[in-house]
């Protein structure tokens, strides 16, 4: 695994003599590609109403794997490249903490969290290509290694895959009045929730 950690990483990497340009689109990437993920859940809070409830827990969901991920990184303290001596750095960064990406975990979570929307679905698209994006860009600058951001997928991917389960199974279990009046208000009421299941 090490091995072909490495070997993506040099192949990757810009290395000490980058192409100027593609340099440039890194750097965008690495240093503003989370920025452009918090507009698009904006913009989705903004444009679909019926969805803000959900939206919202995706945001709060956002800062937990936040955190998540930096206690995993500072608790495993792995060396970013640059550190190493592998490649210089072109953006400026601490020196450990590489291991998951928090870029990646929390891009490719709100990416998959829209993805399990249906109404949401469309922009999962553009969330997932900017979230790989951003991904290959900060291997690119020289501050992570690629398995680091196959872990920020992956724990990006079991936050929305827990927060999506914890959801079914609270409509599963939610219960309702036995009288046919209060069931029926409520069956209305369930269906017209931001949080019905597809």
């Amino acid at each position: 695994m090490n091995a072909l950690n490495l070997t993506l990483f040099q192949w990757l990497a810009a290395g000490s003599q980058p192409t100027p340009w593609v340099l440039s689109v890194a750097l965008t990437f690495a240093l503003w590609g989370a920025w452009l993920c918090a507009g698009v859940l904006v913009y989705a809070l903004w444009r679909h109403r019926a969805d803000r409830a959900y939206l919202f827990v995706v945001a709060a969901l956002s800062g937990l794997a936040s955190m998540v991920s930096h206690a995993i990184a500072s608790s495993l303290n792995t060396p970013r490249p640059f550190v190493l001596g592998l490649v210089p750095s072109y953006i400026e960064h601490a020196g450990r903490g590489s291991l998951p990406s928090t870029h990646a975990t929390v891009m490719f979570m709100v990416a998959l969290a829209f993805l399990l929307r249906p109404s949401l679905r469309r922009l999962s698209v553009p969330l997932l290509v900017l979230a790989a994006a951003t991904g290959w860009a900060r291997i690119y600058v020289g501050v992570h290694f690629p398995i680091d951001i196959a872990a920020g997928l992956l724990l990006g991917a079991a936050i929305a895959g827990l927060a999506a389960i914890a959801q079914r199974l609270a409509h599963r279990f939610v219960s309702f009045p036995t009288s046919p009046a209060g069931r029926t208000r409520d069956n209305r009421n369930a269906a017209a929730s931001p949080w019905r299941l597809p």
